[in-house]
């Protein structure tokens, strides 16, 4: 099986004026099952590409099981790659499209044949073997696609964006056949998607890109927990993080607006000054209001979304100094916090939501709140 490290990796356009993929550094161990996210184009499929050996790398090294195989041509790289629209040959059947790459590299047919027979057990298509791939529905195709790599018993699997043809329901069923093949064969797969969800549920670790520049790198409670920035904060997680702006005072009191409170993942005696506050959706709470009670998390439910057993509500905030941001990536290269309507996101079990219309006060949950610098980005 395969390792696989990039060093220094970058990818620019135009004589360099655009830079695609910037000083990317990851180390993606053996058998490890990797998933690299982020918006349309971050810069995600053109690295993938660059592993591949389809993408010239303007400068860094990739590097496979220790040789560095940045002159060596995509067919000799011993990675198999899996692309969104499936690439199939229309006049040939099932069992010839997953058997090609083998006779073009003249295997025996017995060979073959014993290798495309134990692709379509593990892929279930044993049935489908004498169809053509017009005869096929789309979850059908692209587990044909995924024959094909299989049988070539590769160092490395690269998948760019295998799911996002296929509808809601397939995609979770594709998805869920991915993590179970993966555990099965064991072998290193780089899997690229813009879908946080699919890049939650199937990787070991996750890498979050923004702008062509690698985020994040980690395991995905860690960052789900521990973002480093504002922008990793922002785009993993549904309902999106509230961001909050605030005053971080040396006491390890946050003043948001008319409100305070104390974040229990930061000790009192830290550097003062502008922060932002990151509270994500279900580590908020509420109440009825009272007559007479104000206060920066007081306002009025603006929109409820059930969608069962849960509900996503949104309260537009009274107090016009609770100014209320969001994570967006074209902000500043720092991936700052971009100030729009004063609005927040609560997620609570459908049954305990508020009414629409109802004037509610927000409680933050402290111990998960957590702070960003609000001129770089960075986590506090």
């Amino acid at each position: 099986m395969g390792s696989i490290s990039l060093r220094d990796l970058s990818k620019t356009y135009g004589g360099g004026a655009i830079a695609a993929v910037k000083s990317v550094n990851l180390e993606i161990e053996d058998g490890e099952f990797v998933v690299f996210v982020g918006p349309s184009g971050c810069g995600k499929s053109t690295l993938l590409r660059m592993i591949a050996g389809l993408e010239k790398i303007s400068s860094g090294t990739v590097a496979i099981n220790g040789k560095v195989v940045n002159e060596v041509a995509s067919r000799n790289r011993d990675i198999a790659m899996v692309f969104q629209n499936y690439a199939l040959y229309p006049t040939m059947t099932v069992r010839e499209n997953i058997a090609f790459a083998l006779e073009l590299r003249k295997f025996p047919q017995a060979a073959i044949d014993e290798r495309v027979n134990e692709a379509a057990r593990i892929l279930d298509l044993k049935e489908l073997l004498d169809r053509k791939p017009g005869q096929l529905s789309g979850g059908q195709r692209q587990r044909v696609a995924m024959g094909r790599a299989i049988v070539r018993h590769p160092q490395a699997f690269l998948l760019d964006e295998p799911l996002s043809n296929l509808d809601a329901k397939l995609r979770v069923q594709l998805r869920a056949e991915l993590g179970r093949l993966h555990q099965r064969l064991g072998v290193t797969t780089i899997h690229v998607t813009h879908d946080q969800v699919e890049a939650m549920t199937l990787g070991s670790r996750v890498a979050v890109f923004s702008r062509g520049t690698l985020q994040q790198y980690d395991t995905p409670q860690k960052l789900y927990d521990a973002p480093k920035n504002l922008f990793v904060a922002g785009f993993i997680g549904s309902p999106a993080t509230n961001f909050l702006e605030g005053v971080f005072g040396g006491d390890g009191v946050v003043q948001i607006g008319a409100a305070t409170i104390r974040p229990g993942a930061v000790k009192a005696g830290g550097q003062s000054g502008r922060v932002i506050a990151g509270v994500r959706p279900e580590h908020l709470s509420w109440k009825p209001r009272e007559e007479g009670t104000s206060g920066a998390l007081a306002g009025t439910v603006d929109l409820v979304e059930n969608i069962e057993p849960e509900a996503y509500v949104t309260i537009a905030l009274d107090d016009p100094s609770a100014r209320v941001h969001r994570a967006d990536e074209t902000a500043s290269e720092a991936n700052g916090a971009q100030q729009v309507v004063q609005r927040i996101q609560m997620r609570v079990s459908s049954r305990a939501a508020p009414a629409l219309g109802q004037k509610v006060v927000l409680t933050v949950d402290p111990k998960h709140v957590r702070l960003f610098d609000a001129a770089s980005g960075a986590a506090l």
